[in-house]
């Protein structure tokens, strides 16, 4: 609360306009907590996946984003398919691409086994405590499968702080497609301006932001924020940081 207060007086030093108090996301309830790369470190994946590029790690990030390419285009076609399976296709065609003998199983146990045993952040754990002790719900809102990210909840250990699990595999609409956040609200029965999305993801924090969400952009390594779309409500370092900007509910 303390920080809140120090918001105004911030932006008269810098000299910018002071905003009206009803712009601050204050009416916040819920937090959507987005899981891989947010709470959860991928390294031990990265790591499995370029082993099974012939250790390619210049690979990485092309893979990756050949993922999410092909997510948004499994929405786009209506061709639905869990996202592990779209990673295991997608690693396939990077080891194509640049000549790497690969299996379908080999693709598949690269992805899907560490997947779903990743280690929280360092930083998780303090973060969710902070914001249950100041009365939020937790949501988790994933591109990942039920199943999927039930595991990875049970293996990091963080099923006590969280209140329920969402997964795109409902409505078969990847994120960052504004059905999915529509859906999340109607499924929780609660308004955009209640709803804080935290995700370490541009894509996902934009998407939010346009269909209404109040938004938190969480600076993992390696992460930046697309700039021709609106700026998230709150830019934090680690989820302590964020829990601790977030006023007290439970008064």
């Amino acid at each position: 609360m303390k920080n809140l207060l120090l918001i105004p007086f911030l932006y008269l030093l810098l000299g910018f306009n002071v905003p009206h108090k009803d712009e601050y996301p204050s009416q916040v309830k819920v937090i959507f907590l987005d899981v891989n790369e947010t709470i959860l470190d991928l390294n031990n994946m990265k790591t499995s996946v370029a082993d099974a590029l012939g250790g390619r790690t210049d690979l990485l990030d092309i893979w990756f984003s050949k993922m999410l390419h092909y997510s948004l285009v499994a929405t786009d076609i209506n061709r639905y398919e869990h996202f592990g399976k779209i990673g295991t296709a997608t690693l396939l065609m990077v080891a194509e691409n640049n000549d790497i003998p690969l299996t379908m199983e080999e693709a598949k146990k690269a992805i899907v086994t560490p997947l779903r045993s990743l280690p929280p952040h360092p930083d998780v754990k303090e973060g969710l405590e902070i914001l249950k002790k100041k009365g939020y719900k937790v949501i988790t809102f994933t591109n990942s499968s039920y199943e999927g990210v039930k595991m990875q909840m049970q293996n990091a250990q963080l099923n006590s702080f969280i209140d329920q699990m969402l997964s795109v595999e409902t409505i078969k609409t990847y994120k960052p497609h504004l059905d999915s956040y529509n859906w999340a609200l109607k499924e929780t029965g609660y308004k955009a301006e209640e709803v804080l999305m935290v995700a370490a993801h541009g894509w996902d924090v934009a998407g939010a932001k346009e269909a209404g969400l109040n938004t938190a952009f969480v600076k993992r390594k390696g992460k930046a924020l697309y700039p021709l779309v609106e700026k998230p409500d709150f830019m934090v370092s680690d989820l302590i940081e964020l829990a601790n900007q977030l006023e007290d509910l439970l008064k």
